[in-house]
């Protein structure tokens, strides 16, 4: 996420849907490993019905990705995260938003329009190099209830984090008044997308879906709750 003081409210929405995670053990994602690797064009054609506007965005997804990406990725790899980072309006109809939902519900054969896409930016996240370091999330509620200490849990969809806690504490974001929660999570597997986000300038590590954490701590310095995984 931005580090400096120009910050989009829009672009925190991806750090800040922890409150849409189930809190539940769902069946595996599975179906999209044997779909084959397609260009982005391909790839969004079966969420048209979903997504109706998809293919203009896709287009300027791939419009802006450079001819020979970095990371060894091919372009459509590349442009397939950068679609996943771009905002629009309205914000539920963002490629993320559905796909994040899509991931939750309990009714995998939600899953199945995705899995030519799945399988083109997993393949492009698989290429990225894992990040090992802090990372952090947060929403303005208290969610201690939800995890309490020594809790494992599985978040299900992708899950955005800040390398910056000077994100967090922006008032267009979490602020520094209210109730509030922050996760610090100590991350091994993250993928540091920066390179290929269309907001370039952003510090952002993607967590992959269905990652099971656990919490190994909490602080509650009032109003604000503090968990680390």
């Amino acid at each position: 996420m931005t580090t400096g003081g120009n910050i989009d409210p829009q672009q925190y929405t991806r750090v800040s849907d922890i409150v849409k995670e189930p809190q539940k053990m769902l069946m595996p994602i599975r179906g999209y490993e044997e779909m084959p690797i397609v260009s982005l064009e391909e790839a969004v054609t079966p969420l048209i019905s979903i997504l109706p506007e998809i293919q203009d965005y896709a287009y300027v997804a791939k419009e802006r990705c450079e001819s020979v990406p970095p990371d060894d990725l091919t372009q459509d790899e590349s442009a397939s995260i950068m679609l996943y980072s771009m905002e629009w309006e309205p914000h539920d109809k963002c490629l993320y938003f559905v796909l994040n939902a899509a991931l939750r519900t309990e009714d995998r054969r939600k899953l199945k329009p995705w899995f030519l896409y799945l399988k083109l930016i997993l393949t492009a996240l698989e290429k990225l190099p894992f990040t090992r370091r802090h990372v952090f999330r947060g929403v303005n509620l208290d969610l201690s209830d939800q995890y309490t200490k020594g809790k494992k849990f599985v978040w299900w969809g992708f899950s955005s984090c800040t390398t910056s806690l000077e994100v967090l504490e922006n008032e267009q974001f979490l602020g520094k008044t209210g109730e509030r929660t922050m996760f610090t999570i100590e991350c091994d597997s993250g993928k540091d997308i920066s390179r290929h986000s269309y907001f370039q300038s952003e510090k952002e590590v993607l967590l992959l879906a269905a990652r099971q954490f656990i919490v190994i701590s909490y602080l509650r310095p009032a109003p604000v709750s503090i968990s680390y995984f």
